[in-house]
């Protein structure tokens, strides 16, 4: 009678271990990647042109930039003024660093894929006027507007590969 028991056991944790090897593999073949966060999150925001930022800061309009890329990557060019917060630790930072959640805050990072999941989040965390910056700090770049680091104001270069 024992070795009954336990071979009907043993069939009951096989059976048991493959639902469970099934299931995780449903969760991750379900899961998702890096840009299915970014175009949930581009759904919920507000997206704004460099060219409309660009116009809003030569009228003197009142705008907080905020750059979330890493620092190193600030340290080398950054827009006219911006507030770095790396998006690592935005959600630890940005309540101590902006503390009004009204201000006109228009957020970027490289490519604007970093700055729209930044965006939502501080959504979420009661910020009612903030952007994301369309193309980011790379449009704005190829457009010709102001890049600023320690050395001073510069413009960024566009090249081509030739073949």
């Amino acid at each position: 009678m024992g070795n009954r028991v336990s071979k009907v056991l043993g069939v009951a944790v096989c059976a048991l271990l493959l639902v469970g090897i099934g299931m995780s593999t449903q969760a991750f073949a379900e899961a998702k990647g890096p840009m299915q966060f970014v175009a949930e999150a581009k759904a919920k925001i507000t997206e704004v042109t460099p060219q409309a930022v660009k116009a809003d800061l030569d009228a003197g309009k009142p705008i907080i930039l905020l750059d979330v890329r890493d620092s190193i990557e600030f340290d080398a060019g950054h827009l006219p003024k911006a507030v770095n917060i790396s998006r690592g630790l935005l959600e630890f930072k940005v309540g101590r660093m902006l503390t009004d959640k009204n201000a006109n805050i228009v957020v970027y990072c490289r490519t604007d894929a970093r700055s729209a999941l930044a965006t939502a989040v501080m959504q979420e965390m009661g910020y009612s006027n903030v952007k994301n910056m369309l193309g980011a700090f790379k449009a704005w770049g190829l457009a010709g507007y102001p890049i600023y680091n320690r050395h001073g104001e510069f413009t960024m270069l566009s090249f081509e590969k030739r073949e």
